[in-house]
């Protein structure tokens, strides 16, 4: 991943998983909305999700699927390492590098191929393939805070600059983070 500064940051305190699935879909309503003009879908994004076991990671893929439209199951990717769907003309494809070893694999897996920029790509663990992969559009950063989450969500593109310029972190399903003491 080049090294790249950050366009914008938002942090979000998460109660549960229904609002880890309540961020979930406004990102899909976001990625999957269709320009008036065009009348075709959104051209695609990149989306990188990190954290540890547990912290939220699948669940906020999967809710993101479902809010995008993919029926039936949404399995996990963490064995297959990759699980495609397709909703109406976009493309949506859900990485796993969890048990990558060696940084290269998700190369010599062809996983550059889908990187597609008309592409819903979302993966999982992306640190596993240590800066080789291009910036994302979004990066959500998710860690364990008493009983939620504490959500980091950053943009590296403008595409996602203006996904997060939409979010809206009021309300009694999202609250703001408040920063820690003596962060700027």
């Amino acid at each position: 991943m080049e090294d790249k500064q950050p366009l914008n940051e938002i942090r979000l305190f998460l109660n549960d998983e229904n609002e880890t699935a309540s961020l979930a879909t406004q990102f899909a309503s976001l990625l999957t909305a269709t320009d008036s003009a065009t009348e075709t879908a959104s051209s695609g994004g990149h989306i990188y999700l990190r954290g540890d076991l547990g912290a939220g990671k699948t669940s906020f893929a999967r809710a993101f699927l479902r809010a995008c439209g993919v029926s039936g199951r949404i399995k996990s990717p963490s064995y297959a390492l990759l699980e495609s769907y397709k909703v109406s003309n976009l493309y949506f494809y859900h990485l796993d590098f969890y048990r990558f070893s060696d940084p290269r694999e998700w190369i010599d897996a062809g996983f550059r191929d889908i990187l597609q920029e008309n592409a819903i790509v979302l993966i999982e663990w992306p640190e596993q393939a240590a800066g080789l992969l291009p910036l994302p559009d979004i990066e959500i950063s998710l860690e364990y805070a008493d009983e939620g989450r504490n959500a980091r969500i950053t943009a590296y593109s403008n595409k996602g600059q203006s996904w997060l310029s939409k979010i809206t972190p009021t309300g009694p399903a999202l609250r703001p983070k408040d920063p820690p003491a003596g962060d700027s």
